[in-house]
């Protein structure tokens, strides 16, 4: 059953209805996006549609995960660099800010708190597929460092998420609320550097 299910969840059709999800959910939310607009994006059958995702939870579920996860490949660079921690770090801020600023992570982070009561395991799919994977790649990265002697870090999972957090330093909250995104490239260098520069002053030796 298990071989059935992956050979049936591959190929053209398959990446139609996801990639006709993806379109549906963006522009309406989960809750706005119905089944037959869904399908209708894809180009195929209600049936087909039903044939790989029995409710539009798992499709929304399925959707991020494969966004999420296209996104986190990028990460893998980080821990085969050896470069110091400032070029790491700062390569690292940039790639953050993409990631968070990119139209489906903003569309994304949005739905997922309009539907937390109804549907919480939205927000939970969300943050276990991208930012919990982007974590661990970091976390491997600081644990590397600290090992090679770069990096004083006592508690690596505290410290990969403040540098984390550290990234969405004045530009997170107008970006979700005002809807600015297009920072100049001056502007994201200051603040990737201020997030590096602060993150340096606590645990580079």
């Amino acid at each position: 059953m298990n071989q059935q299910t992956r050979i049936v969840k591959t190929g053209r059709k398959y990446d139609q209805v996801l990639e006709g999800a993806r379109s549906v959910f963006m522009a309406d939310g989960f809750e706005g996006a119905s089944v037959d607009d869904i399908a209708r994006a894809a180009g195929v059958s209600k049936a087909t549609l039903y044939s790989y995702f029995s409710d539009k939870r798992l499709l929304f579920r399925e959707v991020v995960r494969t966004e999420c996860e296209r996104q986190a490949c990028e990460a893998d660079e980080l821990v085969e660099t050896t470069c110091s921690p400032e070029k790491v770090l700062f390569e690292t801020a940039h790639r953050i800010m993409a990631i968070i600023l990119s139209e489906f992570s903003v569309q994304m982070f949005r739905i997922c708190v309009a539907e937390s009561e109804r549907f919480p395991e939205l927000g939970q799919e969300f943050y276990e597929s991208g930012p919990l994977v982007l974590k661990a790649h970091l976390e491997e990265y600081l644990e590397g460092a600290r090992d090679r002697g770069e990096l004083k870090i006592n508690d690596i999972s505290l410290a990969a998420d403040q540098f984390a957090e550290l990234c969405k330093a004045g530009w997170m909250l107008r970006a979700i609320f005002m809807h600015e995104r297009d920072f100049s490239q001056e502007e994201k260098n200051r603040f990737a550097q201020g997030a590096v520069d602060t993150f340096m002053a606590r645990y580079g030796v």
